[in-house]
């Protein structure tokens, strides 16, 4: 199972919490107390969950949630008093951090953990669609180019050098953004 980190002021409610999770599937768990820490632990692991209790030791946690979720794909879960689950949602509802609000039952928690799952495996789709979508970008400005550099230093039009570009991959094999490199190394220093 994936990563999860345990950010808590208290060390029984993590005592807790790592039950809760050890019952759903997650033995690689990382505990901290505070949100400076959570944020260094952050820039060297990757974590699928991230479950923050409030109150922190150094803050209240609401802010140490916007910055996992604007920073990380990890599924968020604030933990909260029931008396400020409105107001903390009003903060971070936004970014896609769930709140559960104190004191919480078993089929909650399981039902909000089911969900950040849910949730991140929908953003890592779209992110690697994302990739994939800038990369073809990243090749069509390269061909784009390449067909400036043919009209420009050859005078072709710019069907004439979309075919030219075609015809080139076709004969030799090649795809379409080798050729434009060739044409690119050839008509640009």
């Amino acid at each position: 199972m994936d990563r999860a980190l345990i950010i808590s002021g208290s060390e029984k409610s993590m005592e807790i919490i790592a039950q809760f999770l050890h019952a759903y599937g997650y033995t690689n768990l990382t505990y901290t107390t505070s949100g400076s820490e959570a944020r260094r632990m952050m820039n060297n692991m990757d974590y699928a969950l991230i479950i923050i209790n409030t109150p922190l030791k150094d803050e209240f946690g609401h802010e140490l949630s916007v910055y996992m979720a604007e920073n990380t794909c990890a599924g968020i879960i604030l933990l909260c008093k029931a008396d400020l689950a409105d107001d903390i949602d009003d903060k971070v509802g936004d970014y896609g951090v769930c709140i559960v609000a104190r004191p919480m039952n078993r089929s909650i928690f399981h039902q909000s953990i089911r969900l950040v799952e849910a949730t991140r495996s929908r953003m890592l789709g779209l992110k690697r669609e994302n990739s994939q979508l800038m990369v073809k970008i990243d090749e069509m400005r390269l061909i784009n180019r390449a067909k400036c550099a043919l009209m420009q230093y050859l005078k072709f039009t710019e069907p004439e050098a979309h075919r030219y570009i075609e015809k080139q991959a076709m004969d030799t094999r090649s795809t379409r953004k080798e050729v434009a490199l060739r044409i690119l190394s050839t008509y640009e220093l």
